[in-house]
């Protein structure tokens, strides 16, 4: 077995990835690799990428650049033009994000999971009655990127954002192990709640949720990075148009979004648990035709 394959081998015994990912000073390590990963040298920035391909998949093949400036330049990376497409039709919502879907379904009355057997209720996630109420018995789904997937993530539908609210919290792994340990782990993590509305007035919401390691959320419609250190007012009025496949902001390292949905969309036909999806794909879509 290769060095990598026993490193996998090693890293997938629950025990071992829970502890190793979560029992450390996560806030400190998050803001440690957050500097890190700036470092703009070319010894540490040939070795930190080695190191992230030893313990990922990471595959450059698809980046604009073929040099980088540091590891946060190649985690943060464009990819070529045209290889991600957004579905075009106005009845679908596409993937914001390359991902892998998590839970999935009807939000029952104002309860959703972040898997089986493990509920959190919306108002513990968002923050904000009124929101909650626009979300009753609406759908979600969740897409959690890994560290070596593509990091940028865009407008899953023409809407219009009017409001960012960044809610402080702990930066626990999201990965599947922590999320059947930790209960309500997304409402505990740092998160940002992406307010928007569809030509319909209906409400579409995207959750970004950070992770350890994952130093910044950044936002270019309001040309913030939103992190633990962000001091001063955490909720962000706007009123800002969007497109599909607008590129929205992107993540550092890894993370999470929660798609929060009308209730009258349905769930494209391949979407299932564990199914890896690229940033366009369908996610989601309203049975009539009619354009939003």
């Amino acid at each position: 077995m290769t060095v990598k394959g026993l490193i996998s081998t090693f890293t997938q015994q629950e025990d071992i990835n829970f502890l190793l990912t979560n029992r450390i000073p996560r806030a400190a390590i998050t803001r440690f690799m957050g500097w890190f990963s700036k470092i703009e040298n070319p010894i540490v920035r040939d070795f930190s990428i080695a190191c992230w391909r030893l313990f990922s998949d990471l595959d450059l093949s698809e980046a604009k650049k073929t040099e980088f400036r540091s590891l946060h330049d190649c985690f943060t990376r464009e990819l070529k033009p045209g290889l991600r497409p957004f579905d075009p039709d106005p009845a679908t919502v596409a993937s914001p994000s390359d991902g892998i879907v998590g839970a999935f379904g009807r939000i029952a009355d104002t309860e959703l999971f972040q898997v089986k057997g493990a509920p959190y209720s919306l108002l513990d996630l968002l923050g904000d009655p009124q929101l909650v109420e626009q979300h009753r018995n609406g759908r979600f789904i969740t897409l959690r990127l890994t560290s070596s997937m593509y990091h940028r993530f865009h407008a899953p539908h023409d809407a219009r954002i009017e409001r960012v609210t960044l809610i402080h919290g702990d930066t626990w792994n999201v990965n599947p192990i922590a999320l059947k340990r930790v209960e309500r782990l997304f409402c505990k993590n740092e998160r940002a709640v992406i307010r928007s509305r569809l030509r319909t007035g209906e409400a579409l919401t995207l959750v970004p949720v950070a992770a350890i390691l994952v130093a910044s959320i950044r936002l270019h419609f309001l040309d913030l990075t939103l992190n633990a250190q962000t001091r001063g007012p955490t909720v962000f009025p706007c009123d800002v148009e969007v497109r599909k496949g607008e590129e929205l902001g992107w993540f550092e390292h890894g993370s999470t979004i929660i798609i929060l949905a009308p209730g009258d969309f349905e769930f494209g036909g391949n979407v299932r648990e564990g199914l890896r999806v690229r940033a366009g794909e369908l996610l989601m879509r309203r049975p009539s035709r009619d354009a939003l």
